[in-house]
């Protein structure tokens, strides 16, 4: 009998293995710059699945059209830990999203900020693996963007961490932003 169980345990085991998805490797992904900002608020930006391939990344696609994830502790995390003072604007379509002056390094391997430094961020309740977690999407294209934990203990003045995924996000130095009212525009894919 035992003989049977182990032959019947590896038999599914190989199945298990053969039927994981194939991961791509988005190691060398980095947070574009974008440099020039254009000065009026954004409307709601809606495009087909198709229109979304063709102006967006591989692991940009994958992370803001799919709710997937970034790995952690990549290229991206440590690009992010050294950029200086700038706004981060939505990938997808430009929407300014958050501030360096509201980022931490939460050590999490992913992009932190303790709150959104616009109304551009709407939060949702995602219950894909199980449990309820509150996720961060943009407020003009709908993309997923990450989650958002609470009382976590950081040393911050909200207690949360927004955990964003850094290739939804463009980066703009603050020498490259000359008011607070501007707005940011995603660059057009090469």
């Amino acid at each position: 009998m035992q003989p049977f169980f182990f032959t019947l345990f590896i038999a599914s085991l190989t199945i298990v293995l053969i039927a994981q998805p194939t991961r791509t490797d988005y190691s060398n992904a980095v947070i574009r710059e974008v440099k020039d900002a254009p000065d009026q608020p954004l409307s709601e930006v809606k495009k087909s699945d198709e229109e979304w391939q063709q102006v967006l990344s591989p692991i940009e696609y994958h992370v803001l059209r799919k709710a997937g994830t970034e790995p952690p502790n990549g290229k991206i995390y440590q690009q992010f830990k050294t950029q200086g003072e700038g706004v981060y604007y939505c990938a997808g379509c430009g929407a300014e999203l958050f501030s360096s002056k509201e980022k931490f390094d939460s050590g999490s391997g992913w992009p932190s900020f303790y709150a959104p430094s616009a109304e551009n961020i709407k939060l949702d309740i995602d219950q894909k693996i199980g449990y309820k977690r509150v996720e961060i999407r943009c407020n003009k294209c709908d993309g997923h963007l990450g989650h958002v934990f609470e009382g976590e203990g950081f040393q911050t003045p909200t207690d949360q961490r927004y955990c964003v995924n850094g290739v939804c996000l463009t980066f703009s130095p603050k020498e490259d932003v000359s008011t607070s009212e501007k707005k940011g525009a995603a660059p057009t894919k090469k």
